[in-house]
């Protein structure tokens, strides 16, 4: 067993799995999940089952932070729409038996793409991957909130106000240096908000590794990591997944600057078309504001992860390594607040 696995008591949580009717008298097997800086992730082996146990980090945490009985509630949710989400089997509260809260789930046996330019597929896998991950996205904003019983799972209007206002208040709080271009998009954001204010369930960090696909077929079976999910503008939700598009691969797992035709991988044009030929919702006239505020969001996100690092309580060996993007981010999220200044 290695290192990170001796972190998660296995006689404990064997009762307990026990207790639910999810596993026998046998004893259980766990390994670390790679992927994911924010809560540890398990897969464990009870007798033939497969589950996923994801927990809170231990340490002090930031207010609304790790907020694992949101991503259980929103899966729960979205079991029988037309989101792939895997089963969910049990919440548990107790912080005694894994040392803080923490949720199983069914593992997942599929594919998990890391690089977002899939060098190990050919063309014509690549582009029908894409297509299917924008039908997903369509989808999940497709969802009636109110009748899978998430209608007060976040506050509805001025979701990207509020989201800026969120984010800013997190990083004046933090010790950790932040670049010049961070603070002045926390000072330009607020005054640019779009006047439109649709309201639909939106994951917060959709992109390629965050999905699981069928082991053979390009075909999502499942959608994870809902920890930044809420109610929220579908549209801020889009320009988050689609940085990708403008993100060079040595910055931030991006494809921007890649030869995407002869990638088979659609143009962030053509993306947006069939989003649009979907949704009926239409991101022209104030893309590069949402570019610019969701470049200020992950700078943000990656901002907390080097305070954890910084603090010793970060849960991915290497978080130092991924804060120092988060400058780099900023600095790109002020290009773009430029360019919608200047349109």
């Amino acid at each position: 067993m290695s290192a990170g696995a001796a972190t998660l008591p296995l006689g404990p949580l064997a009762d307990y799995l026990c207790d639910q009717g999810l596993a026998g008298n046998e004893a259980i097997q766990a390994a670390p999940l790679s992927g994911g800086q924010s809560n540890p992730t398990f897969r464990v082996m009870a007798g033939e089952h497969a589950y996923v146990v994801r927990k809170k980090p231990a340490g002090v945490l930031a207010p609304s932070a790790h907020a694992i009985d949101r991503e259980y509630r929103v899966m729960r949710a979205l079991q029988e729409t037309d989101v792939p989400v895997p089963r969910m089997r049990a919440y548990c509260e107790d912080a005694s038996i894994v040392g803080t809260p923490f949720y199983v789930m069914d593992f997942l046996p599929g594919r998990v793409f890391m690089d977002p330019a899939l060098p190990d597929s050919t063309p014509a896998e690549r582009g029908a991957l894409y297509r299917e991950m924008g039908r997903v996205m369509a989808a999940l904003h497709s969802v009636d909130h109110v009748a899978v019983g998430l209608a007060d799972y976040g506050r509805t209007g001025r979701y990207v106000e509020r989201q800026i206002d969120r984010w800013s208040r997190q990083c004046r709080a933090l010790t950790v240096p932040l670049d010049p271009a961070m603070h002045r998009l926390m000072d330009w954001l607020p005054a640019q908000v779009p006047a439109a204010d649709e309201t639909t369930l939106v994951h917060g960090d959709y992109r390629i590794d965050n999905l699981v696909f069928h082991p053979t077929e390009p075909r999502v079976i499942g959608v994870l990591d809902w920890e930044l999910s809420t109610l929220g503008d579908p549209l801020a939700d889009l320009a988050y997944h689609c940085m990708a598009w403008n993100v060079p691969p040595a910055l931030w797992r991006g494809i921007g600057g890649l030869d995407l035709p002869a990638l088979g991988i659609p143009t962030e044009a053509q993306y947006l078309a069939d989003y649009r030929a979907a949704t009926g919702r239409d991101a022209q006239g104030h893309w590069s504001f949402y570019m610019a505020y969701n470049l200020f969001r992950m700078a943000a996100i990656l901002y907390g992860i080097a305070q954890r690092a910084a603090d010793g309580s970060a849960a991915s060996a290497d978080a130092e390594e991924t804060g120092r993007k988060a400058g780099p981010l900023a600095l790109l999220g002020w290009e773009w607040a430029q360019r919608h200044t200047a349109r």
